[in-house]
């Protein structure tokens, strides 16, 4: 087995100021606890799975986030019989940016979400491609571990489909979304295709609003609106440098009008899959 030193990319770095770092600072701590009760020292736990000692001091001190096979590698080598294995789904959510998890937290908790996007697909409806044309393109541009790290987040906030009981998802998406081809014509079939097939799921609602309207309620630009199981609501939208969560109520009941009025004014969910269908004809 070779030996990895470590220089993996920064997208295994802990992030400063990162609340992230608690997480990753107690997988850390349980790795030395198992290593030393196992008797070895970082460098033997090092050479048995392949990676230098002084990642491995990383790792325990919570500085360095641990890869899958880091973890399994570490697991099998002091005898944990899976502990540390467990461990990995809690290290790969602390790998994504803050922001992400903190918009996947809050579509986890949602029992209905709402999405009006007028420049590109949503995340939640993007095909891997996709997303990762999207962070291609970028200015300034982003590193190659970097845009794994973020196309890794949006892929993982996915879940939300499978999540059981079902939660209510709707989308409204410009028409110059689904015909402006970004990644290019195949990237772009693709993307139609997968936009047919999450249209048919039974929790979902996917709209589009026509170009040719006269009349449209989301010139502001585009946001997210989720609702919860206690009543309560949240808005959130993303600028160019920064992002934004409005739980003030009075706001809140803006966005919630301001979406009922775009769904209306959009095509019906029927129209728009045909409409999805008929643009996909044309490429």
């Amino acid at each position: 087995m070779g030996v990895n030193d470590g220089t993996d990319g920064p997208e295994w770095d802990v992030e400063p100021e990162d609340d992230s770092g608690a997480v990753i600072a107690a997988v850390g701590r349980q790795i030395r606890l198992w290593r030393e009760a196992a008797g070895l020292r970082a460098a033997e736990l090092g050479e048995v799975i392949g990676y230098g000692e002084n990642l491995v001091y990383k790792v325990e001190a919570g500085t360095r986030i641990p890869k899958p096979e880091f973890l399994d590698r570490t697991d099998e080598a002091v005898g944990a019989g899976g502990k540390i294995s467990a461990m990995k789904r809690d290290v790969a959510e602390a790998r994504y940016p803050k922001k992400v998890r903190d918009l996947a937290k809050l579509e986890a908790e949602a029992v209905e979400l709402g999405a009006y996007d007028n420049h590109n697909l949503n995340g939640l409806l993007q095909t891997e491609e996709y997303a990762r044309a999207l962070y291609e393109m970028r200015r300034p541009s982003f590193g190659p571990d970097e845009i794994n790290r973020y196309v890794a987040a949006r892929m993982a906030r996915q879940e939300v489909f499978e999540r059981q009981p079902l939660t209510m998802l709707t989308f409204v998406q410009e028409e110059a979304t689904i015909r402006r081809p970004l990644g290019g014509r195949e990237v772009m079939r693709r993307q139609l295709e997968r936009l047919l097939e999450i249209g048919q799921l039974r929790n979902v609602e996917i709209q589009v609003m026509p170009m040719d309207r006269e009349d449209h309620a989301g010139m502001g630009g585009q946001f997210h609106l989720l609702k919860f199981d206690d009543g309560t609501s949240v808005g959130h939208w993303e600028g160019q440098l920064s992002s934004s969560l409005v739980s003030d109520a009075r706001q809140v009941r803006i966005i919630e009008m301001r979406y009922g009025i775009i769904r209306a004014q959009a095509l019906t969910p029927r129209e728009s899959l045909a409409f999805i269908d008929k643009a996909l004809g044309e490429r």
